[in-house]
Order: structure tokens, then C-alpha cells, then sequence
């Protein structure tokens, strides 16, 4: 064994015993203060947050809560950076995707490799996770879920009542339903109008009408003749199409609003990701009964996926880092893993979590994650975080959000945007 090695061996089962230490030792002799960053505010997320909380208190350590409401993250980003930047950070923030490798190449965070050969990390997530929570082939972040990002939600009485037999599974399918659902009086998309969102919708409408090669080539390869072809063209005019299926009162609407649109009658159809789940679930519907959960249109093969992760940040003060450390400990357990991702309407990311508790749905999403991953047609969000550096992200944001909400924008202005888009990406 090398000395490195017996050095991370030796690392882990100090902290181990720092983290996991006996029942026996007092709450006093444990409690250390732990501040997260999230942004987890809605009714099913804020009980997936108030589990990891009573997780953290059973040890004597005292939870700091610091979420920052809306943006679909981009606020609480924000608000991470100008604590970073005073010298001030949590200890853990929830961050995603290439996030977490820029926050790492400015040294802010904590090495986590100890802790992960105690807990068999490498074991127990799947390689495309362990990628995203590795800097330079260390873990400096924790995952807690996988949520597929390119889910189609429906209200089944209203489409009993428009007269439609079934879930769409193509785009054409899903105009044809929505047709239906407009004639019989009722709204067939619940939209909520704020650029992260807009993109969201984009990003399966991309997925369902150009395919996965295409969505490739597109967002994670910024190829400027796919950003500029044809196909691009076909899937703007699909995703404008979809507009004239929302309401007038859309814009500034936050997600959950819009799911609880769907889940009391209001709209037929959402497309969100499945922590949308979670607000189902906290107002007593069942799947297969109530709604149904199915791939959005036309990407039934493929897979978007968004893994929720908490960065460790280097911290002083000994107490804190032993609070720090014991959540990084609970993350990954099997106790949180079950109960956080039941309510949150994910998946879990330790593969050895029992799905036995959960619904179809989450059935389902599991199956899918394996059989895209072994086809290859796992993709990363590019909506939601996982692909693009901050600055190319923003930007193919706002350029997709303009073509949402301004109806006299053409399909090449928006292309042309686009195309710059990718010319200044970074080498």
C-alpha cells in the first residue's frame, strides 16, 4: 500500500469516528453549527429539507437555514458568491453541474475523499455522478438525487373530459390533444413564464422533435452548424407552437404554481422535471389515478437528467467542520436517501437504496436512467445547469426566454443569437 494511500485510509477512519462517532458521546460533545444554501422553498421541497434537518439535530448539530427564494437557482448563485467573496461561506451550498468545478478551481472546498472511502463512494454512485462531483479525481461534493428533467405531467379527469385516450407520446400527439383540451374550454398547458422555465420547456421540445444526436451537438458541443440548421429551425417553430396552449397569465409564475394548475384542474399538461413530484405527492394524489407521469413527447428513449449536489466549503472552525462533515455523512445514507428523494420526486443516486417505497414513477425513472445510460442517450440538463459555464448558459437563456416571450422575434434571429454564441466559447 502507498503512503498516500494508507494516508486517505488513516484520513477516514479519524473523520469517520469524528462524524459517525458513538451514540454514546453526548450531544454537547458533537454539536457543531451547519449553514446551508439552497433553494429548495416550495411545500414538497421545504419537507424534504425539514428531514434533513432532523437528521442533522438527532446528533446535536444545529441546522442554519439560508435558502433564497426563485430563479431556479440563479438567485441563491448569486447570493453564494458575495458570501464567498467576503470571506463568509455556508457550509455546504447546493450547487450544480460544471458549478461545482469552477467553484473547486478557486480552492474553496473541502477534499471529501476520506469520507468517501469510508462510505464506498466509488461503489455506490454511478460513474456519470461520480464525474460530476470529482475535481481533478477528488469528491468535493455530495449528490442526493438524480430528477429527470424531460417529464410531461397530466392531469387525467381533464383529458377523460376532453375526450382524450391517452397520453401523448410525440410532439404531433401532443397538438392533437391540446387541440382537443382548447375545444372542450380548458387549458391545455400550464406554463410558468420566467426564463429558466422557458428554457426547460425548450430543452425537451429540443430533445423530443431534433433528437439526442442533435441535442448533443447542440448544447454540449455548441456545434454552430447544428445551432444554425434546419432542425433547429423545426424545433423553434414546435416550441413557439406550444405557446398558444398557455394561459395570458403565465409570465413571472413560479413552477410550483404551475403545478398545482395541473394538479387541481386547471391545466392539463405540464412539462417540468420530476421534482414536480413532490407537489403532488404533498396534496394526496396518486399516480396512474390522478395524473400521470410520462416522457415528454418524442423522448421516450432518451434521458435528461439534473443531479442536486452540496458543495463543501473550507471552513475554520473545528465544531463546524465536524456538523459539516456529519451531513456529508447523512447525505448519501440509506435513512436520507429513501425519505428526501419519496418527497422530493427524484430518484436516489446510491444505487443501492431499495425503490420499494416508491411509485411507477420513480419505477420507471430508474429504468430509464439504466437503459439510456447503457444506449447512450443519457444526456445532461441544459436548462438546468449541468452542461454550459455559467456565461454560455445565461446566454443561450436569454436568447431562448426572448423567443418565448417576444412573438415578433423570427426563428433566425434567434438562430443568429445562438451562433454567437457558440463562436465565443471558450477554447
Amino acid at each position: 500500500m502507498s503512503r498516500l494511500s494508507r494516508a486517505v485510509r488513516s484520513a477516514a477512519w479519524r473523520w469517520a469516528f469524528l462524524w459517525t462517532a458513538p451514540f454514546g458521546m453526548t450531544a454537547t460533545a458533537l454539536g457543531g453549527e451547519v449553514e446551508v444554501l439552497h433553494f429548495w422553498t416550495s411545500p414538497g421541497e421545504a419537507r424534504s429539507i425539514a428531514q434533513l434537518k432532523d437528521l442533522i439535530a438527532v446528533r446535536g448539530h444545529t441546522w442554519k437555514d439560508f435558502a433564497v427564494v426563485g430563479g431556479g437557482g440563479q438567485n441563491a448563485q448569486a447570493v453564494l458568491k458575495q458570501r464567498v467573496a467576503a470571506g463568509r461561506p455556508p457550509a455546504s451550498a447546493a450547487i450544480k453541474g460544471p458549478a461545482i468545478q469552477e467553484w473547486a478551481a478557486t480552492r474553496v472546498l473541502t477534499n471529501l475523499d476520506a469520507m468517501a472511502t469510508f462510505e464506498h463512494w466509488d461503489e455506490v454512485l454511478p460513474p456519470v455522478v461520480q464525474e460530476i462531483v470529482k475535481f481533478q479525481g477528488h469528491y468535493v461534493a455530495v449528490p442526493v438525487n438524480i430528477h429527470r428533467v424531460n417529464w410531461l405531467w397530466t392531469n387525467l379527469d381533464l383529458l377523460r373530459k376532453s375526450g382524450v385516450d391517452k397520453t401523448p407520446s410525440s410532439f404531433d400527439e401532443f397538438v392533437a390533444a391540446a387541440d382537443k383540451i382548447k375545444a372542450a374550454g380548458y387549458l391545455p398547458l400550464a406554463h410558468g413564464g420566467q426564463p429558466w422555465q422557458d428554457f426547460l420547456l425548450f430543452e425537451s421540445v429540443a430533445l423530443g422533435v431534433g433528437g439526442v444526436d442533435f441535442y448533443k451537438r447542440a448544447f454540449l458541443g455548441l456545434d454552430t452548424a447544428t445551432l444554425t440548421s434546419a432542425e433547429m429551425r423545426k424545433v423553434l417553430a414546435s416550441f413557439r407552437r406550444l405557446k398558444s396552449y398557455t394561459d395570458d397569465k403565465s409570465r413571472g409564475r413560479e413552477w410550483n404554481a404551475a403545478t398545482n394548475m395541473v394538479i387541481r384542474g386547471g391545466a392539463a399538461f405540464q412539462f417540468m422535471g420530476d421534482w414536480a413530484k413532490g407537489e403532488f405527492a404533498e396534496a394526496g394524489r396518486q399516480a396512474g389515478t390522478d395524473f400521470a407521469c410520462s416522457p415528454a413527447p418524442g423522448t421516450a428513449g432518451a434521458y435528461s437528467f439534473v443531479v442536486d449536489t452540496f458543495a463543501m466549503f473550507q471552513l475554520r472552525n473545528w465544531e463546524a467542520q465536524k456538523a459539516q462533515g456529519y451531513l456529508a455523512y447523512v447525505l448519501l445514507g440509506q435513512k436520507f436517501q429513501e425519505q428526501f428523494n419519496l418527497s422530493k420526486g427524484s430518484i436516489p443516486v446510491n444505487m443501492t437504496v431499495s425503490l420499494d417505497k416508491f411509485d411507477d414513477c420513480a419505477k420507471s425513472s430508474r429504468r430509464d436512467f439504466d437503459a439510456t445510460a447503457k444506449a447512450r442517450s443519457l444526456v445532461p440538463s441544459v436548462a438546468v445547469d449541468m452542461v454550459l459555464s455559467n456565461a454560455n448558459h445565461d446566454a443561450l437563456r436569454a436568447v431562448v426566454s426572448d423567443f418565448w416571450v417576444n412573438d415578433a422575434m423570427l426563428a433566425t434571429d434567434a438562430i443568429e443569437r445562438m451562433a454567437r454564441i457558440a463562436g465565443n466559447r471558450p477554447k
